[in-house]
């Protein structure tokens, strides 16, 4: 241990212990930061985080420099405040004057700091010459390079978790931006639409491209029916919208909330990610019958299909060919609902929520029309007449946004439950927003059908949890699987690199593209809480203990759907509307 001084109190601390750690986690003072972030970037770009060090000429960076033995700081003397505020009032100088009108208003770093640090007036002249574009390319995400205060939180992120390596630092000097290769956009680059680079910027440079004009005009229109799908990560996340607690279970007033709106019926992606179960369980046991191409790797997260197709395209017969849940619940809404009760599928609009900012990009495929093909013949449409399957997704975030438009007490509404038939779920369904869950309510599936028997235990702990890679031996009747469940594309690409060399161990196995899964997906609401994702985790599971109902099998309007209009999992109708192909895209 090494001691230090801070503020004139003796401390220890490890070797190799950050000047800002230090201070943080010992001495319990917050030094501020811009630019940092625990293990992703700790390059001190932003130089706001300075102290004072007894012998150092200079102001030192707490975030890079390292502890000495007998080493004194000072974090809150003149010099120090000064030098702090005088960093920030240099990014205000080029920093635009929109903070009532900007996406972060209520949740930007840069404008916490600034009233933090007594920041009143910026005294320095604009030195950029130009204002630069907006890049509109994507179809999730958008970027204001002028927003951009050049933390390096988002080139790092992309690179050091992800690995997708989409933005880096462009030019030197005064003329330093993030961009793209050859600045062509994120929508003409290897950009997955995961969103992680947003829910680490400090600013309001890297937003979502917002849908909420597109769902307000669907739902004042009386010609149209509106229904809307909440996948299972949305449910223990928006109450932080409303000030809840982090990880309150929100279901109730989630669906009371969107009812308020006006949509038509509210249901629920959970229900489609039972079906996803069905075709995708069967799916996997049909490949281990049948001698088929294992390992069988999930299909659920657009941004990790989209990594696949571009990275790894010689493995993409390992990938199941189901669609995601969201894509499903469009394709059965818009066939099976529409024909159940008697609705032109054309009048049909539906709208996701969903914690991903990929998704907006999904249901933007071009195969991802599967509704209108089916009624084409029936009705004799016209090609220029093609319907998506979804047609708009709001991020957490945005639900979250149009509630407040609404004036919606969300924290003391009185719980309501989804509509039938498409609201009704097991637990397994619910799992899927949490990393391993996928994986779980397969094998919860995979296991009756294969053995005939009942689980006596329900959890596969082994498969919980935030580690990047989680592998476990699951022992059915006798036969062991292998399987594999990987967060973040980072990781993935570890397991992936093993299945395109042939050396993967793995029966199945899981992909999703957000750092614990779809609870850290770059749609849910930004937080400072390191344990975030834990606490979304909790409340996912105690929803998924508290279903009268926990195996997706066992779902009764999942036996319905396939009895009145499936056939049997993976048949030749459920494979026409349940699964897709998916492309290469590494020359694209």
């Amino acid at each position: 241990m090494l001691n230090l001084k801070i503020n004139g109190r003796d401390y220890q601390v490890p070797e190799g212990t950050t000047i800002l750690k230090a201070a943080r986690d010992y001495a319990k003072i917050d030094v501020p930061t811009l630019c940092y972030l625990e293990g992703i970037s700790e390059e001190g770009a932003c130089a706001i985080c300075v102290v004072e060090v007894k012998g150092a000429r200079n102001l030192q960076r707490a975030c890079v420099v390292k502890v000495n033995e007998g080493m004194e700081v000072w974090t809150n003397t003149a010099r120090v405040r000064e030098a702090r505020k005088l960093n920030v009032e240099l990014l205000l100088a080029n920093h635009p004057k929109d903070c009532f009108t900007c996406e972060r208003s209520q949740n930007c770093d840069l404008r916490e700091l600034a009233s933090e640090l007594g920041v009143r007036e910026v005294e320095f002249p604009r030195t950029s010459t130009e204002w630069l574009p907006i890049d509109n390319t994507s179809l999730s995400l958008v970027r204001d390079p002028n927003k951009c205060v050049l933390c390096r939180r988002c080139v790092n992120v992309c690179a050091k978790v992800q690995s997708v390596y989409a933005i880096d630092i462009m030019g030197r000097g005064s003329n330093s931006t993030v961009s793209t290769f050859l600045d062509e956009g994120l929508g003409n680059v290897e950009c997955v639409n995961c969103g992680q680079c947003l829910l680490v910027c400090p600013t309001g440079a890297i937003t979502e491209r917002s849908e909420i004009p597109d769902v307000w005009k669907a739902l004042g229109d009386p010609d149209k029916v509106v229904v809307v799908e909440t996948a299972p990560a949305v449910r223990v996340a928006i109450g932080e919208e409303f000030g809840m607690p982090d990880g309150t279970q929100a279901t109730g007033k989630m669906t009371a909330a969107l009812r308020g709106l006006g949509f038509d019926k509210v249901f629920d992606t959970d229900f489609s990610a039972d079906l996803t179960i069905m075709e995708e369980g069967f799916e996997l046991i049909g490949r281990i019958k049948n001698g088929g191409t294992l390992p069988l790797i999930t299909s659920c997260s657009p941004g990790w299909v989209k990594f696949v197709e571009t990275f790894f395209p010689k493995v993409l017969d390992h990938v199941s060919t189901c669609k995601s849940p969201q894509q499903m619940f469009g394709t059965v809404t818009k066939t099976y609902w529409a024909e159940k009760m008697g609705i032109d599928p054309r009048k049909i609009v539906v709208v996701s929520v969903m914690p991903c900012t990929a998704k907006k990009f999904e249901k933007e495929r071009p195969e991802m029309k599967t509704a209108f093909h089916y009624w084409q013949e029936k009705m004799g449409l016209k090609d220029e007449e093609a319907f998506k399957d979804v047609d708009c997704v709001l991020t957490t975030r945005e639900a979250a946004k149009m509630i407040r438009e609404a004036g919606i007490d969300f924290a003391n509404l009185p719980d309501e439950d989804f509509d039938k038939p498409l609201g009704e779920s097991s637990g397994a369904g619910v799992i899927f927003g949490a990393t391993g869950g996928v994986m779980e309510a397969a094998l919860r599936t995979a296991y009756e059908v294969l053995t005939k028997k009942s689980l006596a235990k329900l959890d596969f702990e082994d498969v919980r949890g935030l580690e990047g890679i989680k592998s476990a031996d699951i022992d059915i009747d006798g036969t062991i699987l292998k399987v594999a469940v990987a967060n973040g594309l980072g990781n993935a690409r570890v397991l992936m690199e093993q299945v395109q060399k042939g050396e993967s161990p793995y029966h199945f196995i899981e992909i999703m593209c957000c750092p614990g899964g779809c609870l850290g997906g770059g749609g849910q609401p930004i937080s400072k809480n390191p344990d975030i994702k834990k606490r979304r985790a909790e409340a996912i599971y105690r929803e998924d203990a508290g279903k009268p109902i926990r195996k997706s099998h066992e779902n009764p309007e999942i036996t319905t759907i396939y009895k009145d209009f499936l056939g049997e999992p993976n048949s030749e109708k459920a494979h026409h509307l349940l699964h897709t192909e998916y492309c290469d895209r590494s020359c694209k």
